[in-house]
């Protein structure tokens, strides 16, 4: 399900934006999103980010590149950078492995690392709650711990360079805004999205918790559930509301324009494959429901958790014994850490 970066993203304007005009938000060439600028701090604040942590699809229906790093290190993700020195790296992944290893075996079995995944997920929670309180403020700075749409919106709109006193006299008048078609669009989904999250009696007024679940759909069963429903709408061709491979895999048309987009196309075809064959359509008949979709976003999945620590238990479990030795992480560093680590079998012994 992105960098376990602040939930609140650089670039998340451009994936809201994509996702919200009902297109195929789904690049050929991904890198294409890295080359855009990135919005303003105050703007990734109030809008919903695309990335949330420690979720396997990002919102747009892409899956999340770095799932498996987010959900093995979670806040200490930001730590391991790719021109951080190697021997700090390593001796950091053996401190964690040290964590992981529950009952101090000197390995690591599928139970403990779903009991560790289950952890760090846990902590990406904690900081979208605590950052969202930072959010809220910047949304309600009366302060009465209630935000309107309206009052929403003109935060939104000074976001996007207009005067926020012009703003809000002209609506408090009722007056034409005079807004380009794109920023329309984007107010329209979000206020969609913003309803969903008013929790019953609808008052159609956020307080702080129901602003977090229209920040992070994930702190919400029915937020996550109306999630779904906006990335089946989107990847569902025929209307249906449910999704066949070829759905899940289609690429937009014309994306191709050389060599190396196309085998960047084909990685991201593979991927997205193999997620939907072996762990999305639970029951391999070749479809997935929304009940599927929801289970597989479902963060705080126990079972999917197990999953996960199998899959990657799988990934270095070289001497297959189902389970994880400290020589097998830190020679498997890039798929745990994002780090690849020069070495890494070097005073294993003396520093663990």
């Amino acid at each position: 399900m992105a960098v376990w970066r602040n939930p609140l993203s650089a670039s998340l304007l451009l994936c809201v934006l994509l996702h919200t005009v009902h297109v195929n938000a789904r690049p050929a060439n991904m890198s294409s999103l890295k080359d855009k600028p990135q919005s303003s701090k105050d703007e990734n604040e109030i809008l919903p980010p695309d990335h949330l942590n420690g979720m396997k699809l990002e919102r747009d229906g892409h899956l999340n590149k770095d799932f498996h790093q987010e959900v093995f290190l979670g806040k200490e993700l930001e730590e391991f950078e790719e021109d951080s020195e190697p021997r700090r790296n390593r001796k950091k992944l053996i401190e964690i492995f040290t964590k992981v290893d529950f009952n101090n075996d000197q390995s690591v079995s599928a139970k403990e690392m779903q009991r560790w995944i289950m952890e760090k997920t846990e902590e990406h929670f904690q900081e979208a709650t605590k950052e969202n309180k930072n959010s809220f403020r910047a949304v309600d700075p009366d302060g009465d711990g209630h935000v309107t749409w309206d009052e929403y919106k003109v935060k939104f709109l000074a976001s996007k360079g207009l005067n926020e006193k012009e703003i809000a006299e002209k609506m408090k008048k009722n007056e034409d805004l005079k807004l380009d078609e794109e920023t329309q669009e984007v107010l329209e989904s979000l206020k969609d999205r913003w309803f969903q999250a008013d929790n019953p009696p609808a008052d159609q007024l956020l307080n702080e918790e129901e602003f977090l679940s229209f920040l992070h759909p994930e702190h919400s069963r029915g937020m996550l559930k109306y999630m779904v429903k906006e990335i089946v709408r989107d990847l569902d061709q025929d209307g249906d509301k449910k999704l066949t491979l070829s759905e899940f895999i289609s690429l937009p048309v014309g994306t191709v324009e050389n060599q190396q987009a196309q085998d960047i196309d084909d990685d991201w075809v593979r991927e997205r494959k193999k997620e939907f064959q072996e762990v999305i359509d639970a029951d391999a008949d070749g479809i997935v429901t929304m009940e599927e979709l929801e289970e597989y976003m479902d963060p705080m999945n126990e079972h999917n958790a197990l999953n996960e620590a199998r899959q990657m238990i799988a990934v270095a479990d070289e001497n297959q014994n189902r389970s994880l030795e400290l020589d097998e992480i830190l020679k498997y560093s890039e798929y745990f850490t994002g780090s690849k680590l020069m070495d890494y079998a070097r005073n294993v012994h003396e520093e663990f």
